[in-house]
């Protein structure tokens, strides 16, 4: 039996996540980071991107918008600001929102705040990228 490690995702609404997985691949600020069970201790902050989680075996992925992921004793926990799992994900809501999004940012007159647009541009393009 392959060992496992307890994975916590959490949001300021919910607990997305809660169970024992085998292996988790992060967007750490400093790139992707891979978790196996009595990984070190560690903290890092995340980055808008897709976690894949592999649990029974199998894979699945979690589109997550920063945050921040601690490691301790063969248990990982994720406080991101938005998580949801890809199977969840509603791909219509995010092309829509990619869309505005786009739209946004190619009018670029001085009421649009580009900043915020190239946001929500990513987090939907990310929400997309989780579902593929």
């Amino acid at each position: 039996m392959a060992k496992t490690q307890r994975l916590d995702i959490v949001t300021p609404e919910k607990v997305v996540f809660s169970e024992e997985i085998e292996f988790i691949v992060a967007p750490g600020a400093a790139g992707e980071l891979g978790v196996l069970p009595e990984h070190a201790p560690l903290v890092t902050a995340l980055k808008v991107g897709v976690m894949r989680v592999q649990q029974g075996g199998k894979f699945f992925k979690v589109a997550v918008s920063g945050g921040f992921m601690e490691v301790k004793n063969s248990r990982v926990v994720v406080l991101a600001d938005t998580a949801e799992r890809a199977d969840q994900i509603d791909v219509e809501r995010a092309k829509a929102a990619k869309q505005r999004a786009e739209q946004r940012l190619s009018g670029k007159g001085a009421e649009i705040d580009v900043a915020r647009a190239e946001i929500a541009l990513t987090k939907a393009l990310n929400r997309i990228k989780a579902v593929e």
